[in-house]
């Protein structure tokens, strides 16, 4: 089972892969997806961390959530290069809040990621799979608008989502009150469950 980071567990696996860590001021919204080490899933078995002070006091919430594709779009890839999955990393002001194809209200690709592209269409992600960088909608929303998702399926073709309406619309509430703060800039970074 996964280990599930506290502020200061999540505040030190960060540190140790030198990426930077938001730790002071309200509302500074640390967003830090964990790919659990199970690279054949088609269930919602990794975590959206979202860590910030509010008072000087630290917070940390744990969404389940999934970093990588859905099983439908690793079988039918969108592109043909193959299936987009984000490699780990740290990608400075990547997010801002917008429209998820032009539907609802979540965070949209606004700066460069890297991909993997899986092109052999079977249920392993493969991530000795050559890497592509560029603009690709990698967003970040949630599954069903009514229930909590079980199986990600379509729901991801590379995004990072959120299988609980209800944790997609804290998440998004937080954006809200960190953007007049922070500016329509938002960080994510993804580690990996061995990072922790």
């Amino acid at each position: 089972m996964m280990q599930l980071p506290d502020y200061a567990q999540l505040h030190s696996a960060m540190t140790r892969k030198a990426y930077g860590f938001f730790d002071r001021g309200d509302y500074n919204l640390n967003l830090v997806g964990i790919r659990k080490a199970d690279t054949s899933a088609n269930t919602f078995n990794d975590h959206l961390a979202v860590a910030f002070r509010l008072n000087g006091a630290s917070h940390c919430y744990l969404f389940p959530a999934t970093t990588d594709p859905g099983l439908y779009w690793r079988q039918q890839p969108a592109n043909v290069k193959g299936t987009a999955i984000l490699v780990p990393g740290q990608y400075p002001g990547l997010w801002q809040i917008g429209k998820h194809q032009g539907s609802y209200t979540a965070l949209v690709q606004r700066g460069p990621v890297r991909v993997y592209r899986d092109s052999n269409r079977d249920r392993i992600l493969d991530t000795d799979a050559p890497i592509e960088g560029g603009y690709f909608g990698i967003n970040c929303h949630r599954a069903s608008a009514h229930q909590n998702s079980q199986q990600v399926d379509r729901w991801s073709a590379g995004c990072q989502v959120l299988a609980d309406p209800l944790d997609f619309n804290l998440l998004m509430a937080l954006c809200q009150r960190a953007e007049p703060l922070w500016g329509n800039r938002f960080t994510y970074t993804l580690i990996e469950e061995g990072d922790l």
